[in-house]
């Protein structure tokens, strides 16, 4: 992160909000800042990407975040982090990054490397309201982000075909606010016959770009790489808590 970005990150978690009407009004003042004029990096590029993950122990009201960074490249892990704080906002569906993101970033924080790309367990612009996990750590930290899910959220989508590669549009059903049928992701089948991964973009990184990142983040396993490793550190950091 440069020093402007670090500045205004610094003033975001100082104003962190706490109730749902102050976490929308966030959303709605940091949207406009995505990016989507950047194709993102190339599968394999020679950088480093990384992968980050929570977990939860509600009854404790605990979060552990897992920070994960790999070759671009060969996939080899090469520094990994974590960070364990409070559960400080509320469950409200379509908020869960005002839960996520203050430990996620002081996870990111520990890495001894800048990454070229971070992937998150979550969503981007497939979201009620455009702005996930993904788009909001982007514009946060500045740092190109997309988002790779278990599941379709709220969206419709057909599956795509049943061979590697295959894409189907994920599409918003309609609410009012955001036409039925706009494409906010794609459906990926990462692996044959294996059921799909739900990709969106979330900041400085194009959707066709996005997809392709997956699936070279995915050479074995459903998920990426940076998921499966990000998500197996933060629930060891959470049981050692």
């Amino acid at each position: 992160m440069n020093d402007s970005h670090t500045t205004s990150l610094r003033e975001e978690l100082r104003r962190w909000p706490t109730d749902e009407a102050a976490a929308r009004a966030v959303q709605d003042r940091l949207r406009p800042s995505v990016r989507l004029d950047e194709p993102g990096p190339e599968p394999g590029f020679a950088g480093t990407v990384v992968g980050v993950d929570v977990a939860y122990d509600d009854e404790r009201d605990v979060v552990a975040a897992a920070a994960v960074a790999l070759d671009a490249r060969t996939l080899a892990v090469l520094d990994q982090a974590t960070a364990v704080g409070r559960v400080s906002f509320p469950y409200v569906p379509g908020l869960l990054a005002f839960r996520e993101i203050p430990t996620v970033l002081a996870a990111l924080d520990r890495l001894a490397r800048t990454p070229d790309l971070v992937v998150c367990d979550g969503y981007g612009l497939a979201h009620p309201r455009r702005f996930g996990l993904a788009s909001h750590l982007g514009v946060l930290t500045g740092l190109p982000t997309i988002g790779v899910a278990k599941n379709p959220f709220t969206f419709a989508y057909q599956p795509p075909g049943d061979e590697r590669g295959a894409t189907s549009p994920l599409l918003d059903r309609g609410d009012g606010e955001h036409a039925a049928g706009e494409e906010v992701g794609r459906a990926l089948r990462t692996q044959k016959g294996v059921k799909p991964v739900f990709v969106s973009v979330g900041h400085r990184v194009g959707l066709d770009q996005a997809c392709a990142l997956t699936l070279h983040l995915s050479p074995t396993y459903r998920l990426p790489e940076t998921t499966r490793a990000s998500d197996s550190l933060c629930r060891r950091a959470l049981s050692s808590v």
